[in-house]
C-alpha cells in the first residue's frame, strides 16, 4: 500500500541488493529508482543480513558499493518474522530460506516484492499462496510494468557492463 504520501512502497530481496551492486543491469536500476526516491525501498535485517553474507563471500571487493548504496538511499526497515511465524507458514513458499523474505514483505503491506529467485517469482502452485497477498516482480518486470520501462530501455540495460555506463 502506498505511503502517506502516495509513494509505493517496494520490497527488495538480498539477490536484487547483491545483484544490483555487483553488475549495472536491471536489479542495478531497481536500486537506482530508489535512491532517486521513485519508491519506498523496504528491506528487512534478515534480507540486509543476507546480502551482506554474500557480497562478502562471493563479491567481497563490492561490500564498499553495497555500504554507500545503504548511507545514500532512504529505505523503511520491516520487521523480520519470528522463527514461529516461519514455521507456521511453512508451506508459503517452496524453499523454507525464502519464507522470512515472504512473510516480512507480507507484513510490511508493501505494494511489490521484486526478486531474482525463482522460488518467489514462479507463476505455479508453488507460489500461488504468496501471490494471493503480494505482487511479485522480476526485476524486468518490474522496470517494464511499474516503472514505465520501453523494450528498448530493457534491452540496453541487459547485458550492460561498468564500462558502459
Amino acid at each position: 500500500m502506498a505511503d502517506d504520501q502516495g509513494k509505493l512502497r517496494v520490497f527488495i530481496d538480498a539477490n536484487i541488493l547483491v545483484s544490483g551492486t555487483v553488475w549495472p543491469r536491471w536489479p542495478y536500476e531497481v536500486l537506482q529508482h530508489a535512491l532517486r526516491d521513485d519508491f519506498m525501498l523496504v528491506v528487512s535485517p534478515y534480507v540486509l543480513s543476507e546480502a551482506r553474507r554474500t557480497l562478502a563471500a562471493r563479491f567481497p571487493g563490492r561490500m564498499d558499493r553495497f555500504e554507500d548504496f545503504l548511507a545514500t538511499s532512504n529505505y523503511e526497515v520491516a520487521n523480520t518474522p519470528t522463527a514461529d511465524s516461519v514455521t507456521a507458514h511453512a508451506s508459503l513458499v517452496r524453499d523454507i530460506a525464502d519464507v522470512p523474505v515472504a512473510l516480512a514483505a507480507i507484513e510490511a503491506g508493501v505494494d511489490y516484492l521484486v526478486s531474482e529467485d525463482k522460488d518467489l517469482t514462479t507463476r505455479d502452485e508453488s507460489t500461488a499462496e504468496l501471490r494471493r497477498h503480494l505482487t511479485v516482480y522480476l526485476s524486468g518486470t518490474f522496470l517494464r510494468e511499474v516503472m514505465g520501462w520501453s523494450t528498448e530501455q530493457l534491452e540496453a540495460a541487459r547485458g550492460r557492463r561498468w564500462q558502459d555506463l
